[in-house]
Formats: C-alpha cells, structure tokens, sequence
C-alpha cells in the first residue's frame, strides 16, 4: 500500500508478521482502540507536539490511575509494584 511504502521510504522497519491470525495483535489493538476513544477523537489533537504531550499525559494516566477490568480493577502501576520482590 502507499502508506507501507512511505514507512520503508522513511527506513521505518514495519512489524506485521502477514499470517493473518486473528490474535496476533490483539492486546495492543485493544489498547489503541481505547487511546482512541478515550483521549485521541475526544481532544482532537492539532498538532503533532500537542499529541506528544497528550499521549504521555494519557499513558500516564492509563498506568497510575485507570482501573483496569483484567487486573481486579487495579492499575498497571499496582500490579507492577506489588510484584516486584524486596530489596
């Protein structure tokens, strides 16, 4: 397509495998849908500095506060620190 060759145009290395499995990228499908509908369409970003910002403010926010389902309702931030052994 146009768009795939403009990345290798730019030297973008394009990670798709090509298999067509439908779970081959499912959990990071799942997490730009809900970038998408949760920040990106609902700020409209304008330029690509304000969408910088914006996903770093979104990602952090997505970490440290927002409850997730799969984790009982705990952050990744929780579920990461809980886990990691004592010094």
């Amino acid at each position: 397509t146009e768009w795939t060759q403009r990345l290798r145009q730019q030297g973008v290395l394009i990670s798709m495998d090509g298999r067509g499995r439908a779970l081959d990228n499912v959990f990071v499908e799942r997490l730009w849908r809900t970038v998408k509908y949760e920040d990106i369409y609902l700020r409209g970003y304008e330029t690509p500095a304000e969408l910088e910002a914006g996903l770093h403010r979104y990602f952090r926010f997505y970490n440290e506060q927002r409850p997730h389902s799969a984790l009982d309702r705990r952050t990744p931030a929780e579920v990461h620190w809980t886990s990691q052994p004592d010094p």
